[in-house]
């Protein structure tokens, strides 16, 4: 782009899109490992999540991207590669084992969590040494290859991981492990860094704020257009802590600062994202995607207001259990909730909602031609809706001739 003071909220949203590997159509095949990676590039920091009513959540991403591929193939690609590396980055994510030098200081910073049965440990720091010299030993480890040991004991309402579980997941938070792969069940299986991790990542050390700085320009790349807040969120840092960062990169020309018509904050321009015409295609967006994860950007960028309702109790619900926004081109057109009836064989649209300024029967048409192939990828016989406003039922008579 050339250099500018303004642009409008429709060059924003584009950029935005562009940046996330939006900016072309989905490829025909795409098992090829290029694409795989092309996405992962896109998208840089993949939030894990394993709530399993549709597909876990960081599938979806990519099939937000590349449309049907092999599961198997890209999680083989993602541990065998030796390109990734699960951290906590965002939250509990896949990032590229180049970035494991950039997230020593949370490393460092890491402890367990409030409700850890360590916590109340009288002995923890033994156990824990034990823990680690049980894999430094047997190699790979999951929490079931461990021997039992009682925990403290629970109140009513309680819930908590094993003590096994919770002292891999601390040496894991605080870098003595990496996770080597995951198990049908999503389980983790533990080893050491240096017998994961490339030997040049893992021994690389970066100073703290060059490593705050080049998460903060990464951040930039992956979202094109950003405020300092939607900068921050990226890698779960704090605004204040990153502005003197982003004036840092301001300076030496890898962010532009710009107003987008529309836009309270200060946007900054990412150095080299893409501003295309149009944004081609449709695509189900997983709820932990990062064109919508932060809430205030979605809102801003495409006057989208969303929510997670997983938590909300079903009566004070307003869209549903798992809601997804539906993106035609630029712009979200509307929301449904859908559900994988394995049993039955039946991907369930349990609600589905129009935003206010789209087209019915051009939205309508668009997203059942995505719920029939996301139906076929996840291996489902027949999509099922209930018709109880207008748009369902104008969806439901797509559904019927495309399915």
């Amino acid at each position: 782009m050339s250099r500018r003071v303004s642009i409008t909220a429709a060059e924003a949203r584009r950029i935005a899109l562009a940046a996330q590997g939006f900016d072309r159509n989905r490829p025909a095949a795409a098992n090829d490992v290029r694409h795989f990676r092309r996405a992962m590039a896109a998208i840089a920091v993949l939030q894990l999540d394993f709530v399993n009513v549709l597909v876990p959540a960081h599938f979806l991403m990519i099939w937000s991207r590349l449309g049907p591929y092999d599961r198997n193939r890209f999680e083989r690609f993602l541990y065998d590669s030796g390109e990734h590396i699960e951290q906590w980055a965002h939250e509990a994510s896949i990032v590229a084992s180049s970035d494991w030098p950039l997230l020593a200081h949370r490393r460092r910073e890491f402890q367990p969590w409030k409700n850890s049965p360590l916590n109340k440990m009288p002995d923890r720091e033994g156990y824990l040494d034990d823990i680690l010299d049980v894999v430094k030993t047997q190699g790979a480890t999951t929490s079931n290859d461990l021997p039992a040991i009682a925990g403290p004991k629970r109140k009513a309402g309680d819930w908590h991981r094993s003590v096994p579980r919770s002292a891999l997941e601390y040496h894991f938070g605080a870098g003595q492990l990496a996770v080597r792969r995951r198990l049908k069940n999503f389980q983790r299986v533990y080893d050491l860094p240096e017998r994961i991790i490339n030997a040049r990542h893992c021994s690389n050390t970066v100073q703290q704020l060059d490593a705050e700085r080049e998460l903060l320009r990464k951040a930039s790349v992956s979202l094109g257009i950003a405020t300092k807040y939607d900068l921050a969120d990226y890698y779960r840092m704090s605004a204040r802590d990153s502005e003197p960062r982003i004036r840092e990169l301001v300076e030496e020309g890898a962010l532009v600062e710009l107003s987008v018509d529309g836009w309270s904050d200060t946007a900054y321009l990412a150095a080299g994202a893409k501003s295309p015409r149009n944004i081609p295609g449709e695509s189900l967006l997983s709820p932990f995607d990062p064109v919508v994860w932060f809430r205030p950007r979605a809102q801003r960028l495409f006057d989208f207001e969303y929510r997670i309702e997983i938590y909300v109790p079903a009566g004070k619900r307003r869209w549903g259990y798992y809601v997804l926004p539906f993106r035609q081109g630029d712009a979200i057109t509307a929301r449904v909730d859908l559900k994988a009836d394995r049993k039955e064989s039946v991907l369930k649209v349990q609600n589905a909602h129009l935003e206010s300024t789209a087209d019915q029967a051009k939205t309508a048409e668009s997203l059942a031609k995505e719920l029939c192939s996301l139906a076929t990828w996840l291996n489902l016989q027949r999509v099922e809706i209930k018709k109880a406003n207008a748009f369902e039922k104008a969806l439901a008579n797509f559904l019927t001739a495309k399915c």
